[in-house]
């Protein structure tokens, strides 16, 4: 006999709820980091029993690496539509950017990368994780978009191609300033990363 199926209303419900378990969670990491965190706290953040939690995530360290996972998911598309076009790198890398800056820094993803970044090295099995689910996955097709680029003389130097690290550098930089030192020096993120991409392409970003 087949299973009946879940109904659309029934999982809606579940999906909201997962969204509301997710969003507590991002309270509670970014306000007491990910050690102090306790599923308690983010139960009552979200309003729901504790075992209510367990019906979607298997423990603290599955919600992280979910609320991590799901922070990344616009880059990543980014990055994959970047990788099969043709145009100019200084556009790809603009528009890479400008992403960046809305989809990252201008929300509170911004404080899940923070998180991985000040608490991988104490916790190796998130920055094992991140790795693998992300920047492994991320920095290939990085790598190929912009060694096409300096196959084209679109890149003076093929250093970027080889450790397109030094293209995320920045970003890292304008997520943990952001968070130590914005409220008394705030950064140009937009003129910082513009002034990256100039470095990178010895041409500069004409603004109307």
């Amino acid at each position: 006999m087949p299973l009946p199926q879940e109904s659309p209303r029934r999982r809606a419900t579940s999906e909201d709820r997962r969204r509301e378990i997710l969003d507590a969670a991002l309270d509670v990491f970014a306000d007491r980091g990910y050690a102090a965190a306790r599923l308690e706290d983010v139960a009552a953040r979200a309003g729901i029993a504790k075992g209510t939690i367990y019906l979607h995530f298997a423990d603290k360290r599955t919600l992280f690496m979910e609320l991590a996972r799901g922070a990344a998911a616009p880059m990543f598309e980014r990055i994959g539509a970047l990788s099969a076009s043709n145009a100019p790198i200084d556009q790809l890398l603009r528009t890479m950017v400008e992403q960046f800056r809305e989809q990252v820094l201008g929300t509170r993803r911004k404080e899940v990368f923070r998180l991985v970044i000040t608490e991988g090295a104490r916790f190796p099995e998130i920055a094992e994780f991140y790795h693998r689910e992300i920047i492994s996955r991320m920095v290939p097709p990085l790598r190929a978009l912009l060694t096409r680029a300096h196959e084209r003389g679109e890149l003076p130097s093929d250093a970027v191609a080889r450790f397109p690290q030094l293209l995320i550098a920045p970003m890292v930089v304008c997520i943990l300033w952001d968070g130590m030192f914005n409220a008394f020096d705030p950064i140009d993120a937009r003129g910082l990363l513009d002034a990256h991409i100039e470095l990178l392409t010895g041409r500069k970003d004409i603004r109307s």
